[in-house]
């Protein structure tokens, strides 16, 4: 077990001069977390599918903020994101995920919650990383203990019946798999860049029902974080602990409560899948294939 700490928004130093990109900060944690890094003084860019959503959060925003449109469901969307930037980026927050909707395929093919949470950020991230200075943070889930396998074969449920929850899952495993491989790759880089994980707990987001058509997960959805959610700002801490605290890469930040479930951020634990460095070597070279983007960076040459 990691101790709870005392982190609060309060606890966040001066953002001012640095610049921040957050996926999905129109709405939920996405938007807290946009929020609060901009009432710190940073400039933030919100990266959003919807633009007047996005501008509309924006409004609502203290601080510096710029909305750019961003379909992390499909690459050619994320190429040209990645090509509109040519500044440094501080802190890359990949925070946008859909949750179990019906079987949908993006643009490209990929089954939409592998391919918007995993696959879009990879390709996101990657096509950033030669502008990235500071920090990747991606938001996973609990749910990342749900799957007892990852098929590499399969990722996009093309073969074998469609199991919303599960794909879910495995998407929230990828996340971390994800994570623990950029920052072993960043580290024999020699990288000052370091790559960071969250997840929110129960938080009171539309995530769990802005995108299914199952009326009974969504009754029980509905019914658990009514009971036992806290708040999007709550839920937005871990999220901000990963990208602001002095930790270590490849940290993983929740709420230190019982179960994950809701508290003060905390360095948390993940599940053995999600520890395997063979499986996230292999689920990046598959990653690489599919999304056709490579790891820009190379090994610095060592002097005979």
């Amino acid at each position: 077990m990691f101790p709870v700490t005392t982190f609060a928004a309060s606890s966040i130093p001066p953002m001012t001069g640095r610049t921040i990109v957050v996926t999905g900060s129109n709405s939920g944690i996405g938007r807290v977390t946009a929020r609060t890094l901009a009432a710190k003084g940073a400039r933030v860019l919100l990266a959003v599918r919807d633009v007047g959503k996005g501008r509309s959060a924006a409004a609502t925003m203290t601080g510096e903020t710029e909305v750019r449109h961003l379909d992390l469901a499909d690459l050619t969307s994320i190429r040209a994101f990645a090509a509109g930037l040519d500044e440094p980026v501080d802190i890359l927050v990949n925070n946008a995920g859909v949750m179990v909707p019906p079987l949908v395929r993006t643009a490209d093919g990929f089954e939409l919650q592998f391919g918007t949470n995993h696959l879009g950020h990879f390709a996101l991230t990657n096509l950033l990383l030669p502008r990235l200075t500071g920090r990747v943070v991606t938001v996973s889930s609990n749910g990342h203990r749900i799957p007892r396998t990852l098929d590499l074969d399969d990722l996009n449920w093309e073969r074998k019946p469609y199991r919303a929850l599960q794909a879910y899952g495995q998407s929230k495993l990828a996340n971390l798999l994800f994570t623990a491989e950029l920052q072993r790759r960043l580290a024999d880089t020699g990288s000052p860049v370091i790559a960071t994980a969250a997840h929110p707990g129960i938080a009171s987001t539309n995530l769990g029902h802005a995108h299914n058509e199952d009326r009974r997960w969504t009754r029980l959805l509905l019914s658990l974080t009514g009971r036992l959610a806290q708040s999007d700002e709550d839920g937005a801490l871990p999220t901000l602990y990963a990208a602001t605290a002095d930790i270590p890469g490849n940290s993983y930040a929740g709420p230190g409560g019982f179960q994950e479930g809701r508290g003060a951020p905390a360095l948390v634990g993940r599940s053995g899948l999600a520890q395997d460095d063979g499986l996230a070597r292999r689920l990046w070279a598959v990653s690489e294939e599919l999304t056709g983007v490579t790891f820009p960076l190379r090994t610095p040459r060592t002097s005979p």
